[in-house]
């Protein structure tokens, strides 16, 4: 009887990630603001600038949607995974992934996002190199390997695990 009430609440108690998954909607709308934000700063002096700044803030872009994406695949397939399955009506359009990403896969998505904006960010700081110190440069490459490796460990993992069930 006590086990039971227990194990009920313990299941219970997943609602209370679903605040944080929407919070993350938040989050969201922070990004799209930003993303806007620089649009209303570049538009204007599009003629002005030179290549590289052009692809400077084309990069930023990109860098912010990469990061609004993440989120987006955070915030559905871990409120599917830990939450509750969305019950989105047939009138409804449906995303083509929902409901296929189990948390392994959640986890190379992430891995894999984090990867791409990793490598904006340093192709960045490569476009802007000569104002860039070299210690900054190899910290910066050593981290960027570094979640590179990782993401190849835990797709390798995975790859593993899942040849083994």
């Amino acid at each position: 009887m006590i086990e039971r009430a227990i194990e009920r609440i313990m299941y219970a108690s997943r609602w209370i990630l679903a605040p944080v998954y929407l919070g993350m909607s938040v989050a969201l709308l922070a990004i799209s603001v930003k993303f806007f934000q620089e649009i209303i700063h570049f538009v204007p002096h599009i003629l002005e600038i030179d290549e590289a700044n052009l692809t400077l803030k084309l990069l930023t872009l990109i860098d912010l949607t990469l990061v609004g994406s993440l989120v987006i695949i955070v915030m559905f397939s871990g409120y599917e995974n830990f939450v509750s399955q969305m019950d989105i009506g047939l009138s409804t359009e449906k995303l083509g992934w929902l409901g296929t990403h189990d948390y392994g896969s959640l986890k190379i998505k992430l891995a894999s996002s984090i990867v791409a904006i990793s490598s904006i960010h340093l192709l960045k700081v490569f476009m802007n190199i000569q104002g860039t110190d070299n210690d900054k440069i190899l910290w910066y490459v050593a981290v960027h390997l570094t979640l590179v490796i990782s993401a190849l460990l835990m797709g390798f993992l995975d790859k593993i695990s899942k040849h083994h069930d």
